[in-house]
């Protein structure tokens, strides 16, 4: 299953470059699977850590450049006042956090961060606002596509995080230029309800499901540490593993407890069982990008080597996440100067060239019919 390719010779650098790349070359790599078992996947799991990691990194050496990692930045939007009840989040309303609601912000300062996280070397900028869905929020959506056209008219590649959408709004986020959007299935289908009651697991893989429809990039993962078993982070992996496209990226998510929410006493999860998920993942999706996302700040540096031996190729970093800490850019570049390790640049990836390519191929279409229609 896990065959090697001929060495090669890779350039280290710490440059972190914030420019679109072209269309990269596919390699010759095996056919992709979506066809997983459950029955796989906990084997795979529950192989010797040493030994998992090993195929791990071997598979991620057939699919991606093991010196390149991507730079993320996210801003909260709006906070807070959300009506769900995500047992892990201090946005929600019905919990006594110490996170306060706020309106949605104006463009302005949106694109001032953006311009401070390119000038630091992040390539995605994602943006989350604390909603349920964009039902009744047309005003709110408007800006929102502005913030979009913007940031992609930087060079960035552009993500958001919204609440449930309808196929419609995610048509027009896509036409806005957005390049992915983030919609975590959290755990497997048989924890979920333990966790959240206010929307299902159906209800999240419609919204996954319409994004993708449109052409943008899905990025979807869990959070580890809810409470769940090494079966319910088997469900999750096998749930995300088997969808038609696996997911342009899987977030992997430490729970950072929040005072005030209902988990806010769970025990933080092992990095053992963090470079059990990585691996894992890396295995079943190979193409995908696995973001070492929410709790990395709390992994000492060898720890953190350890998360991309072990297949994950994206960060978050920069001066904070939605509500929880985050590693800043210097921290985190002088880290992977250490390591050997540089930046992605922005549309590295192979599926999400191909998507861009596409969506420029329609404008370019649409560009195209208008000016060729009679005027009125």
């Amino acid at each position: 299953m896990f065959r090697s390719l001929p060495a090669r010779r890779i350039q280290f650098s710490r440059a972190l470059a914030t420019h679109a790349a072209p269309t990269p070359t596919r390699s010759v790599t095996p056919a992709t699977r979506h066809d997983w078992k459950k029955e796989e996947i906990q084997a795979i799991y529950e192989t010797p850590l040493m030994d998992l990691v090993f195929k791990a990194a071997s598979v991620h050496r057939q699919y991606h450049d093991p010196s390149k990692i991507q730079l993320c930045t996210l801003m909260n939007i709006k906070t807070g006042g959300c009506s769900e009840d995500c047992s892990y989040c201090s946005q929600s309303s019905r919990y006594s956090t110490p996170t306060s609601a706020s309106r949605l912000v104006e463009i302005e300062p949106v694109l001032e961060a953006a311009r401070k996280a390119k000038e630091n070397g992040s390539t995605r900028f994602c943006m989350g606002a604390a909603w349920r869905e964009l039902a009744g929020r047309k005003r709110g959506f408007e800006r929102i596509l502005e913030m979009v056209r913007e940031v992609r008219g930087m060079g960035m590649e552009v993500c958001t995080t919204l609440g449930m959408l309808s196929p419609d709004q995610a048509r027009q986020l896509k036409e806005a230029g957005l390049t992915a959007y983030n919609h975590n299935l959290d755990t497997s289908r048989e924890f979920y309800p333990q966790v959240i009651t206010t929307r299902s697991f159906d209800d999240r893989l419609d919204t996954i499901t319409a994004v993708r429809d449109a052409g943008i990039s899905v990025c979807s993962g869990g959070i580890l540490g809810l409470g769940e078993s090494d079966s319910d982070r088997v469900g999750l992996i096998y749930e995300v593993s088997n969808m038609p496209e696996h997911p342009e990226s899987f977030p992997v998510n430490a729970l950072v407890p929040i005072p005030g929410t209902p988990l806010e006493g769970n025990d933080p999860v092992s990095v053992h069982i963090l470079i059990r998920t990585i691996a894992t993942a890396r295995i079943t999706m190979p193409s995908t990008i696995i973001r070492l996302a929410a709790g990395r700040n709390t992994l000492a540096e060898t720890e953190q080597a350890m998360c991309f031996m072990a297949g994950a190729n994206a960060v978050f970093t920069g001066e904070q996440m939605l509500t929880t800490p985050c590693s800043p850019w210097d921290e985190d570049k002088a880290m992977m100067g250490r390591w050997g390790l540089s930046g992605m640049r922005s549309f590295e990836q192979v599926g999400v060239a191909e998507k861009e390519a596409a969506r420029l191929e329609e404008t370019s279409i649409r560009a195209a019919e208008s000016a060729a229609s009679p005027s009125v």
